[in-house]
């Protein structure tokens, strides 16, 4: 494989803005950026010409399910995925896997299942269910990221949901390892009280698994994670925001003072709820795609800063889970295939808008970075930091066709949709890992522990 020791273009988006430079590389790291010209040999550049040379994206949401149900989505499909969007870290949430990542033990299964087969940068979230508050120091030592809790069902009984009780024997536990809770915020009351009012509902029809998954169930639930934020003082994130509701909440919340931040992903901000026909349950998600005024709220959080980033909540699943035939949209698995392709639907809806390449940046580099605790090595384009690098060209537009698609089942609410944005070529450490289509070498991805590098 050919050693590349610069990268220079002429849109290099730096922490300072987009200047042309060349990006100097060394031993896995940036170590310099000069001037346009500025290279020490032409056999060892690459040359992007005109297109953008940014951080790689860092995801740290998404689901890969092996070990247990591979069949879902594995490391191997999953991280080709992720090269192919230009993302170069991802954290992989603990459930789906069978055992689900609440223990040490189970860690280390997943970690041994991952071993040789990840195109990108890996590392873990724990969980947090009933009981396990005395796994939590375990599994720090152990090197997750943080945990992630369900105030619901989560759908698969390997990792149960938590009620408030649950919360306030694990968060003390959390705030004194200095480690953030990733939270599914949706209580189950309104919930089912909806459900009671649609036992009669067309279960093909949208609008009963929107109707199914009122606002006031995410709302709720940031409001008791609020208090209880202010009250173990222990950093909260909600995960997935989907309603303009919780954006003054979660505005009033880092106002005050709150270790309190909030994600959203490039499907509630892509789609909007009138548009899903009946019966096309590749859309099923929860929480549910709402309407287009509440897009464009989520967006106005974003700008405000209620929301800190934007990722994919990958969460594949065969097809016949969708219930893809039947069109059942109650019984049909809730998740959305999208690893592969945030970084052009984010770009698209983007582009043409107030917003620029450095707010992309921010959402989809530093911002989870930075919640991941990997801002001093990942998210930038700056000295000393990974070279961790996605060369993609903004003006090129797409068609999303499944035969391009790199993970395990292809089934995408994207599919034949144009996208702006192409990703050409992805660098993981200074190694050219993707190309145009092309994966060089072998996985190559580093299985990451939280600390110092």
């Amino acid at each position: 494989m050919k050693t590349i020791t610069a990268i220079r273009s002429k849109r290099v988006l730096t922490p300072e803005g987009i200047v042309a430079a060349t990006v100097h590389l060394r031993g896995g790291t940036i170590t310099a950026i000069t001037g346009y010209n500025e290279f020490p040999s032409p056999k060892n550049l690459y040359d992007a010409g005109d297109s953008v040379v940014m951080p790689g994206l860092v995801d740290t949401h998404v689901h890969i399910n092996e070990p247990g149900r591979a069949d879902w989505e594995g490391f191997h499909t999953a991280t080709r995925a992720a090269a192919a969007g230009g993302v170069t870290t991802l954290i992989d949430m603990p459930l789906n896997n069978i055992p689900a990542t609440t223990t040490a033990a189970a860690l280390e299964k997943k970690r041994a299942a991952a071993r040789g087969k990840c195109w990108v940068n890996v590392g873990f979230w724990g969980g947090v269910v009933p009981g396990n508050t005395k796994e939590l120091s375990a599994l720090d030592r152990a090197g997750v990221f943080g945990f992630k809790c369900f105030l619901i069902p989560s759908g698969v009984q390997e990792f149960e949901n938590v009620d408030e009780a649950d919360l306030r024997e694990a968060l003390p536990a959390l705030a004194a390892i200095n480690l953030p809770l990733l939270v599914h915020a949706e209580l189950p009351g309104p919930i089912e009280a909806a459900g009671k009012k649609l036992q009669k509902a067309n279960p093909k029809k949208y609008e009963t698994w929107l109707r199914s998954r009122p606002a006031a169930a995410e709302t709720k639930a940031i409001e008791m994670l609020i208090r209880l934020s202010r009250e173990f003082k222990s950093h909260i994130h909600v995960v997935h925001v989907s309603s303009k509701l919780s954006i003054p909440l979660i505005l009033r919340a880092k106002q005050e003072g709150l270790p309190f931040t909030a994600e959203t992903c490039p499907h509630y901000l892509f789609f909007e709820a009138g548009s899903i026909e009946n019966g096309r349950t590749e859309f099923k998600c929860a929480p549910p795609i709402r309407d287009a005024e509440n897009n464009r709220k989520l967006w106005k959080g974003l700008g405000e800063g209620a929301l800190d980033f934007i990722v994919s909540d990958h969460s594949p699943s065969p097809p016949s889970m969708k219930c893809v035939k039947s069109g059942d949209f109650v019984r049909a698995w809730g998740g959305i295939a999208s690893l592969q392709l945030g970084l052009p639907a984010i770009w698209t809806r983007l582009s043409g808008t107030e917003y620029s390449l450095r707010h992309l940046a921010r959402w989809m580099c530093s911002g989870p970075a930075q919640l991941a605790g990997l801002e001093t090595s990942k998210g930038a384009i700056a000295p000393g930091y990974d070279a961790d690098i996605v060369v993609w060209n903004p003006e090129k537009s797409f068609v999303v066709k499944s035969k391009m698609l790199q993970h395990r089942h292809k089934l995408t609410p994207y599919l034949n949709e144009s996208l702006l944005g192409v990703v050409e070529t992805t660098f993981l450490g200074g190694e050219m890992i993707y190309d145009r289509g092309r994966f060089l070498g072998s996985p190559r991805g580093a299985l990451l522990r939280r600390g110092p590098r």
